[in-house]
């Protein structure tokens, strides 16, 4: 009996779990596309010889590296309407998108910002030395020897920033983002006629075990790709 509704309600279940897991994909590529830019801006920013800049980039990094990520998502979801009386993210499904959108992409560019600076650190000072004696200038020095090499140094800790997104993304139901970990509960609650299972959420652990094996792969692939700094 049991089976029989399992085989029953697969399809059922499959075809919802398939509707979250493209918006938790949606998230993770908008997070990946917003926050690796953006953590290289703030990496600036936490190393500028502007002291005042330096000092409030490495405070704001130090306040979100600090804080859960559950509570940044709810306070920018929620204060701009509860307290400043603006809702500026509209309502429904694409509002809770954006909200979210938003507290992960800046969650994530302050965590790179750190991997960044440990990366650009750790090239050695003679190769910008080397740089300067040939008549390069800043940029030409960064983009050309520092830049690559930083590379090299940070695909191991991005990478495993970028499998630990995979899993975060689940937090964005906490505002109700319809995400896949909210598909599967929703059928322990009663959706599309099912009630009462729990088996739809703990599949739910399948997708994010596949995503994460393919990403594991494709970086191990990069990393190869990159090993002539070795």
């Amino acid at each position: 009996m049991i089976f029989e509704n399992f085989i029953e309600q697969f399809p059922t279940v499959f075809s919802a779990l398939n509707t979250g897991f493209l918006q938790t994909l949606k998230l993770f590529l908008v997070t990946l596309a917003g926050a690796i830019p953006l953590g290289l801006i703030i990496c600036f920013g936490s190393m500028s010889r502007f002291k005042p800049l330096s000092w409030l980039v490495n405070g704001i990094i130090w306040v979100v590296r600090g804080s859960p990520l559950m509570i940044q998502l709810l306070i920018i979801f929620y204060f701009p309407g509860l307290v400043l009386g603006n809702n500026i993210w509209g309502s429904g499904e694409t509002g809770r998108f954006l909200a979210a959108s938003v507290a992960f992409v800046f969650n994530y560019a302050c965590y790179f910002s750190e991997i960044y600076r440990g990366g650009i650190l750790g090239v050695p000072r003679g190769q910008t030395e080397a740089g300067q004696v040939l008549g390069l200038t800043k940029s030409q020095i960064f983009f050309k020897v520092t830049l690559l090499q930083m590379v090299k140094r940070i695909v191991p800790p991005m990478a495993n920033e970028i499998i630990t997104l995979v899993k975060d993304t689940s937090l964005a139901r906490i505002i109700a983002l319809q995400e896949i970990i909210w598909a599967g509960q929703a059928f322990m609650k009663g959706s599309q006629g099912i009630s009462g299972e729990i088996w739809p959420l703990f599949f739910t652990a399948v997708y994010y075990l596949v995503f994460s094996g393919v990403l594991t792969i494709l970086f191990k692939k990069l990393e190869k790709k990159l090993s002539y700094f070795n």
